[in-house]
């Protein structure tokens, strides 16, 4: 518990805090890195590159200063970052570290004195103990699930198949042919990688892309322009190949209860934690929408297979948006409508009070899905959704 004086300190510094923005989450970094070389091998360093890690940061700092008077608006926020960081495995040990480093930040940029220092301490210290509690009941749960286990766990590559011309799906086995654990469609699978030529570990977290399967997991990966871990996964991981994999996480995932219709909204490799759902929803009592949305055919994963889902089962509707479909698109029939996703054109089988929305894809997409979600009445309680990499609120 806080006491007042902490509280009435860091909320009242919050706002110097938040004045010193980039520049101080970028000294943070840069500081840590340099004290705590080891910490490379866990964050991801494309995202330190781009200014996305360090963006967040800085929102969650603030967020926390400003709400540190009423703590329980910051659980959702907590609840998503704690299943990131158990896909990381992160320990109490590196919570103290980052403390170490975000204090002597602020010290050395705004040199505010101790007593600001002391109260920023005792808030990050409650903080971080909410963190670390939450995380050890996952990996707790993670360990006692049947198939589950604590840390890493040794898998091999046992297919490996072209969706698309950008997107590859990898299925992999336990080394030891055990169980895998179950997960929630929507959850996601964090990979742990260092082959030869990587100076750093790299971790990364992709959407497991089928229902749950008592003795694989499936994900579908984009290859990026520049991206070292999806370029060694599409160019370099062969059939054969051992990773090490830790238990899927995730507070996106589906939350189904019958009688209550879904809609999956997505774009690109957004269709990712679509279809894991969409595979589990096929003896579904209540009506299902696919919305799916590419720049044409050749980018276009799964259509066929999520086709062929639709004409097999009554309750589900497929609909496809090419931005700019080619000319075989275009003899082939494989998409419903051209342009950006308008829901207008589909509005007659998504409107209902009950309709649940589940999207996923590039940031500005699921920002012009929520805004016509918005406009057609829907409430926020009604829209799920996840952003891959750091979180945005949309």
């Amino acid at each position: 518990m806080l006491s007042q004086q902490t509280i009435d300190i860091v909320k009242s510094t919050a706002p110097v805090i938040a004045n010193a923005g980039p520049a101080m989450t970028a000294h943070f970094y840069e500081r840590m890195f340099q004290h705590n070389p080891e910490l490379m091998d866990i964050f991801n360093l494309s995202h330190q590159h781009s200014g996305r890690q360090r963006e967040a940061l800085f929102n969650a700092v603030h967020a926390y200063a400003a709400n540190i008077d009423n703590l329980a608006v910051l659980l959702p926020a907590v609840e998503k970052i704690a299943h990131k960081h158990a896909s990381f495995q992160i320990t109490p040990a590196q919570y103290d570290i980052v403390g170490t480093h975000l204090l002597a930040t602020i010290d050395e940029l705004l040199s505010p004195g101790q007593e600001v220092l002391d109260a920023w301490a005792e808030a990050y210290g409650v903080l971080a103990q909410v963190f670390i509690n939450r995380e050890a009941e996952i990996y707790d749960q993670s360990a006692e699930t049947e198939g589950g286990w604590r840390g890493t766990r040794e898998f091999e590559l046992i297919e490996k198949q072209a969706e698309s011309e950008l997107i590859t799906s990898f299925v992999f086995q336990p080394v030891d042919r055990g169980p895998v654990a179950a997960y929630q469609p929507g959850q996601y699978l964090g990979i742990h990688l260092k082959p030869e030529g990587f100076e750093y570990q790299e971790i990364r977290q992709y959407s497991l892309s089928s229902a749950p399967q008592a003795d694989r997991y499936r994900i579908s990966v984009k290859r990026e322009d520049g991206g070292k871990v999806s370029n060694y996964l599409h160019h370099e991981l062969k059939i054969g190949d051992k990773v090490k994999l830790v238990p899927p996480a995730g507070d996106f995932h589906l939350k189904r209860q019958n009688g209550q219709p879904v809609t999956l909204i997505s774009a690109g490799v957004g269709l990712t934690p679509m279809l894991s759902m969409l595979e589990s929803l096929l003896d579904h009592d209540a009506p299902v929408n696919w919305l799916h949305a590419a720049e044409n055919g050749r980018v276009h994963a799964y259509g066929d297979q999520v086709q062929q889902l639709a004409n097999e089962h009554a309750h589900i509707r497929s609909t496809v948006w090419y931005r700019e479909p080619s000319d075989e698109d275009r003899q082939q029939e494989r998409y419903n409508f051209t342009g950006l996703m308008d829901l207008n054109e589909v509005r007659d089988q998504i409107d209902g009070p009950q309709m649940q929305f589940y999207f996923c894809g590039p940031l500005a997409f699921m920002q012009h899905v929520a805004a016509q979600l918005d406009a057609m009445g829907v409430s926020k309680d009604r829209m799920h959704y996840e952003c891959f990499g750091p979180h945005k609120v949309i």
